[in-house]
Formats: structure tokens, C-alpha cells, sequence
């Protein structure tokens, strides 16, 4: 009976405790997205925003040099959404919390919205002030594409949603619930971006040297092609690493027809995606591409694996010069850790090298770990002690390279393909091709790291394509 008693006693000091103290051990949070990725200057952004609490502060800067603040709003009404299932394939469907038509004298350019709620520490207790933040973005293109500039660039926004987990999975296994690999990902969720890592530093690089940029998304290449026209040059930087059919063939039928681009950039073009849901999911079975349907039929033209693969037989060094099958990483994922992070020069009397006095053989961009993290390369042979592309591999027949770093794939990473050499030594490859426009490669994601630190041969050779690309 005593024992019973003291049973009693706990359980009722357990209900007060979570009557008094359940508060404190909620989850405090405030989250949302944007129903789309990019909008034009008087288009209605619409916000679908999830919260603990019913009231929070949101502000929308746009960043670039400075982070210019543009709109703010203090009480904003939220309510707590459900976190449906399959959230991070097929999205959250929450309402629309608030809608804002974006003002006409808006630049073209990234925002991001700030989200923040805070309390007094909870109802009982007060324990000191807490507050939580959660964070939005989108788009803004030019209402007058190509007036104030022909340099577009292009955010990579499917590989942003690519490592994005919110909700269970991603495509990426470590990270993924139960370290299991997704192999669809909707952009109905609350976003994770990339954009601090490589894109906003070259941004504030390029503002502060004068040039103008337009903006765009990479969607925006497969459902508003008609964009493309107005440039000169297209841009991407960083981790470009997933593409849709759609995309590349718009982007290299703009290349045929004089288009020039430049891949500031690393693992740029690697994986073939299928966007779904009227572009607001993708697709892509990467290394499980015999799980994909397209895998059961005949045409293997738009298998969601590596555009390298021989199934799909489309590498992207067709597109971008260089690839992943002939790169892979340097100090990163246990590969050249003891690199120098540098280019070695091929051939400095190359227009890309006008103005950095570099000479054969020597190093750049060491300093700032230019080549860094994930790198493309060709296949090559030396010829009179210079690398040529041999071409097997579908590197273009003109293309030049300009200069070196080793690179090496993960054994994880490459042997689950049937075709793959073991253990073989890639490169990192800086270099150029005509085929109507010109494309230029730096064949690393992390060249803006560069731009970032000052380096002088960086800053030059930047300079030399973005000034000789973007005239008429």
C-alpha cells in the first residue's frame, strides 16, 4: 500500500511538473517558404510560414555588397503548420501566411528573409528572453533583362535543394533519416541555400569592381529560356551540380548561337534531374539509377544518374569542357589533403592570363585554396610536356587547357560504377572552348574563395573573362 502511495505521489508530481514546466519544453521555432523561386518586379510572392508562436517579425534584405534592408513587417500572424510525411518529396502544403507583391523599383538580385519570434522565457518560469530565427529566400529577376547589364548569373538552386534534408531526406544519404538517400526533393519546404558558401562572394566581388549582374535561377533556364537572349554571358559559381535535360539543352543551343559562359565553378553539370511539379520537386536516382522507371524502358536519354554515364552517354564536358569522371576532390573527403590548393600554369600567353605576369609551371591561388572541394577535369596526355584532352571522354576538339591540379574521386563515391577506374588520378581543369560562343571553366567549386581573399591572378583572370565575354 506505501508503495502504491509513493506511486501515486510521482505521478501526480510528474503531471505538475509538466503542467508548470511542459512550456519550457516545447519547441520554439518559426519557419517557412516561398511558393516560388524567382519573381519579377510586381509579381506576389506568397509565404507559407509555420511557428511555436503566433506572431513574428520578418525582414527581407537583399544582399550583395552591402545588405540593404527593403522591407520589414514586426507582427506578422503565424500559426503552427503540420509536418506532413513525406514533406521533403512532396512538400509541406501549408497555407499562404502572407502575400507581398514585390515593389517595382526592386533590383534584380538575391533576398533573404529573416524570420525571428521570441518570448520571455516561458509562462511560469521567465527564464531570461528566448528567440529563434529561420530564414527564406528568393529571386528578383530584371524587368528589363539585358538594359543595365549582358551578364546574367544563375543560381544554383537544385543543388541547394539537393543537400536539403528538412523533413527527412535528401539526396544524400548521411544526412538523410535513418542515413537513408532520397531520391525525389520538393522545394515545398523550408530551404536550405548555399548561396553564402560561393555565390554572395563573388557577388560582392563583382559590385565592388563595377560590374552589373542580372539574376536568374537555374529553373529559370528550363521554363524561361527566352531569358537567355538578352545576354551575352551566362554565369554560374560555385556547386552548379544538378541539371535538367531542359536546362542544358537551352543553355547549349545559346552557346551554338553565339552565347558565351563561364563556369566559375566545380562538379558543375554532374547529375541529370527530372523537374517535377511543375518545377517545385526533382528527381534524380543518382547511384541507384536501375531504381529509376526510365531505367525499365528503351531510351535512357533522361536517366536521373550521371550525365557521364554511358547509359545516359551525354557527359557534361560536351557542355562545360571538363567533368567529374576525370576530377574529383582535392583536400577534401580524404583526397590530397596535403595539396596546395593551387593551379599550375600550362600556357600564360593565353588571353584568359593578360595582366597576371604568370609564367609556365608556376602556381596561383594556392594562398585561398582556389582549388578546393570538388573539381572537374578531362582526360589528357602530355604532348611536347603540355596536357592536350585526348577527346575520349567528349571534351570538345578545341578546347585548350590553361592550367592543372590534381583531384581524385572517393573509393565510396566511385565504385559502385561498373565502368569506373579504381584509384584513378584526376585534375582540377582551368581551360576554354569555341563552339559558336566560348566557354570557359575554372574546374573548381571554390575559385571565389579567391575573389573573397584578393587574390591577384584570381581577381585578373575573372576580370579577363567578364570583360571580353560581355561585350557585343
Amino acid at each position: 500500500m506505501i508503495m502504491m502511495r509513493s506511486i501515486l505521489s510521482l505521478l501526480a508530481l510528474i503531471l505538475i511538473c509538466n503542467l508548470v514546466f511542459g512550456q519550457e519544453n516545447q519547441s520554439f521555432f518559426v519557419e517557412g517558404y516561398t511558393d516560388q523561386l524567382s519573381y519579377l518586379p510586381g509579381d506576389q510572392v506568397h509565404f507559407h510560414l509555420s511557428s511555436s508562436e503566433d506572431i513574428c517579425h520578418v525582414a527581407i534584405r537583399r544582399l550583395g555588397l552591402e545588405n540593404t534592408l527593403v522591407w520589414e513587417m514586426d507582427s506578422l500572424p503565424v500559426q503552427m503548420q503540420h509536418v506532413p510525411e513525406r514533406a521533403s518529396t512532396h512538400g509541406c502544403d501549408w497555407p499562404v501566411t502572407h502575400s507581398l507583391k514585390i515593389p517595382e523599383d526592386w533590383q534584380t538580385g538575391y533576398y533573404e528573409v529573416s524570420l525571428q519570434i521570441d518570448d520571455e522565457g516561458g509562462t511560469f518560469v521567465h527564464r531570461n528572453r528566448r528567440s529563434a530565427e529561420g530564414a527564406m529566400f528568393f529571386v528578383v529577376r530584371s524587368a528589363r533583362p539585358g538594359q543595365n547589364t549582358k551578364i546574367l548569373l544563375q543560381l544554383a538552386t537544385n543543388t541547394y535543394n539537393a543537400y536539403n534534408n528538412w523533413g527527412g531526406s535528401s539526396l544524400y544519404g548521411y544526412h538523410g533519416r535513418a542515413n537513408l538517400q532520397g531520391h525525389r526533393v520538393s522545394f515545398d519546404r523550408p530551404p536550405r541555400s548555399l548561396f553564402y558558401r560561393w555565390e554572395h562572394d563573388f557577388i560582392k566581388w563583382a559590385e565592388k569592381n563595377g560590374y552589373v549582374l542580372d539574376y536568374a535561377v537555374n529553373s529559370d533556364l528550363e521554363f524561361r529560356p527566352e531569358v537567355l537572349e538578352h545576354y551575352n554571358l551566362v554565369l554560374s559559381v560555385g556547386h552548379d551540380e544538378y541539371w535538367s535535360t531542359p536546362m542544358r539543352d537551352h543553355l547549349e543551343a545559346y552557346i551554338e548561337n553565339g552565347g558565351h559562359v563561364a563556369f566559375f565553378s566545380g562538379n558543375s553539370v554532374c547529375w541529370q534531374v527530372r523537374s517535377e511539379d511543375e518545377g517545385r520537386a526533382l528527381t534524380c536516382w543518382k547511384q541507384w539509377y536501375n531504381m529509376d522507371p526510365v531505367y525499365q524502358t528503351d531510351d535512357h536519354s533522361k536517366l536521373s544518374t550521371l550525365w557521364g554515364h554511358h547509359l545516359v552517354d551525354r557527359p557534361e564536358n560536351e557542355l562545360t569542357g571538363v567533368g567529374f569522371l576525370h576530377g574529383g576532390y582535392h583536400r577534401s573527403h580524404g583526397q590530397f589533403m596535403d595539396g596546395s590548393g593551387a593551379y599550375t600554369v600550362h600556357r600564360p600567353d593565353h588571353w584568359l592570363f593578360e595582366g597576371t605576369d604568370l609564367q609556365p609551371d608556376q602556381e596561383f591561388g594556392g594562398k585561398h585554396t582556389v582549388v578546393g572541394y570538388e573539381c572537374d577535369g578531362c582526360e589528357m596526355t602530355l604532348v611536347d610536356g603540355l596536357p592536350e584532352p585526348t577527346h575520349r571522354d567528349g571534351t570538345p576538339d578545341n578546347f585548350v587547357i590553361l592550367a592543372t591540379a590534381p583531384a581524385r574521386w572517393h573509393p565510396d563515391d566511385s565504385w559502385w560504377y561498373e565502368r569506373w577506374d579504381k584509384d584513378r588520378i584526376g585534375h582540377a581543369v582551368l581551360g576554354t572552348y569555341t563552339n559558336g560562343g566560348t566557354v570557359v571553366t575554372v574546374g573548381s567549386t571554390d575559385w571565389a574563395h579567391g575573389l573573397r581573399g584578393g587574390d591577384d591572378a584570381v581577381e585578373q583572370i575573372t576580370k579577363n573573362v567578364l570583360d571580353k565575354l560581355s561585350i557585343d
